[in-house]
């Protein structure tokens, strides 16, 4: 009975700090074009690059000490008050970078969601008060005047204080790496990334520490921490060699679109399968990343999305190799842990492949059961049911990598089967409001039905295969 008590409140903090980690990702994924464009005009044309330019290496600097962290102000101003929040967190950012001598990601971070919720503040306490014609004056005075001295505040406050942080934050990160201590750092990012707080601790934590260590040295390690698609190609290729069931059967289409396409979701819901796996992947991680600092490898931006194709991209010239080398131990370590615990597992621990698991839970709730078995992944569908279908929303954490592949997929199904059914993909808080239909991720679900209550709800494991998809392909047609 405890533990029935405490897990509607794990579940909630969970939730809440996934919501957390969205806001943070959220600023800076949608410009992580930006990022790869200043990394590889880096790569390319600074004194060290493919092809040194003295001229075109001018390029860096402002790219990385302005634009950068005003595309993040703008955005984390546009995610709380639409295109005034982003206008004013645009503002508010340009105090922040001009307040300090170091790239501003943090800052950016900070000051252009405050900015933007002060603007909305305002906003909301002269709505229905401005005299017919004033409009256009008082939003934009408004805008203008809190703007600037929101600018004046960020200069004087907010610039100093995360330029220190940020420098302690950095401090921190070489001590580390001087005590040969950064690989621990994977203890806490593994099991994190499979509770889908991935992306939040790799755009919105480490991006940002990370870019301001290769403006100044070129390169960074730290991009490495969470991207490295080592430890989950070792779990995807246990499976496919020792596992059993659907696992296998899907593990080598996974492996491609895990380790070529940079989709690392892929491979949660095969650890969820059998959590002891969350041991394999620590192990890679750990070995990865003490051979990218044993052969001093970095990247000069954040590999988005983590493939191996993103890796080679963002590598510094002649740094191939030891990006290679990590990557490689990484996935060869987390292989032979997760074969050897696929292989001892006893009968009533072993694994259940994804449509056993799925069975197993709606027999359950047929029976009218509440338990849950150990170590099953179960897929579920809401109470809403939806009577006619226009629109079906893959969601996931960012809206771009698994959703995409899995919207992919039921698309065709529908296609084939002729059922005239618009299906799409969406980041989980930016859900549309047509929405009939959303698909989630079993970790995603919870937040999925607090942003769109009133949609049908569907819990898969395994945006490769699910049994949901022919289920409700039949569904529809019928």
């Amino acid at each position: 009975m405890e533990l029935q008590t405490r897990q509607p409140n794990t579940q909630g903090a969970r939730v809440k700090l996934q919501q957390f980690g969205r806001l943070l990702s959220g600023m800076v994924m949608p410009n992580i074009g930006a990022f790869i464009a200043w990394g590889l005009i880096t790569a390319m044309f600074i004194s060290t690059g493919w092809i040194p330019n003295e001229k075109l290496a001018s390029l860096v600097d402002p790219m990385i000490n302005y634009l950068l962290p005003l595309l993040i102000g703008y955005t984390g101003g546009q995610m709380v008050h639409g295109k005034r929040g982003a206008v004013i967190g645009a503002v508010a950012t340009i105090g922040v970078i001009v307040g300090a001598d170091i790239p501003m990601f943090l800052g950016a971070m900070i000051a252009g969601p405050l900015a933007a919720w002060i603007l909305k503040q305002f906003d909301k306490l002269i709505d229905g008060k401005i005299k017919s014609g004033f409009e256009m004056l008082v939003n934009n005075f408004s805008l203008g005047i809190i703007g600037g001295l929101l600018a004046i505040g960020a200069f004087t406050g907010i610039g100093p204080v995360v330029q220190a942080i940020t420098k302690a934050l950095s401090a921190g990160v070489d001590f580390l790496v001087n005590a040969h201590l950064l690989p621990l750092v994977n203890i806490i990012i593994e099991p994190a990334k499979v509770l889908f707080l991935n992306n939040a601790i790799n755009h919105g934590v480490l991006s940002p520490i990370a870019a301001e260590e290769a403006s100044r040295l070129g390169k960074s390690l730290i991009f490495m921490l969470e991207s490295n698609p080592g430890p989950g190609l070792g779990i995807l290729l246990a499976y496919w060699l020792v596992g059993r069931g659907s696992a296998k059967q899907s593990a080598p289409g996974a492996v491609i679109i895990h380790f070529l396409g940079g989709i690392h979701e892929i491979y949660f819901p095969y650890i969820l399968m059998n959590p002891r796996l969350i041991l394999a992947v620590i192990a890679g991680g750990v070995t990865g990343t003490f051979t990218f600092q044993l052969f001093n490898a970095g990247l000069v931006a954040p590999p988005s999305p983590g493939s191996i194709f993103a890796y080679i991209a963002m590598a510094p010239k002649g740094g191939l190799f030891p990006v290679f080398t990590g990557v490689i131990t990484a996935a060869v370590v987390s292989f032979l842990i997760a074969a050897l615990l696929l292989k001892t597992g006893k009968k009533d621990q072993e694994e259940q492949d994804l449509q056993q698991a799925s069975e197993k839970m709606r027999e359950m709730k047929a029976a009218g059961t509440k338990n849950t078995v150990p170590g099953a992944v179960s897929e579920s569908v809401s109470s809403v049911r939806k009577t006619t279908v226009k629109k079906i929303v893959f969601a996931c954490d960012a809206g771009m990598g698994s959703s995409a592949m899995g919207a992919s997929i039921l698309r065709k199904k529908m296609q084939e089967a002729g059922i005239d059914v618009t299906v799409v993909n969406a980041a989980v808080s930016e859900i549309p409001g047509d929405a009939d239909i959303v698909i989630t991720q079993k970790q995603l679900t919870e937040r999925a039905k607090s942003n769109r209550p009133d949609a049908e709800h569907i819990s898969i494991d395994n945006f490769l295969k699910s049994p949901h998809y022919d289920e409700l392909v039949e569904r529809l047609r019928g």
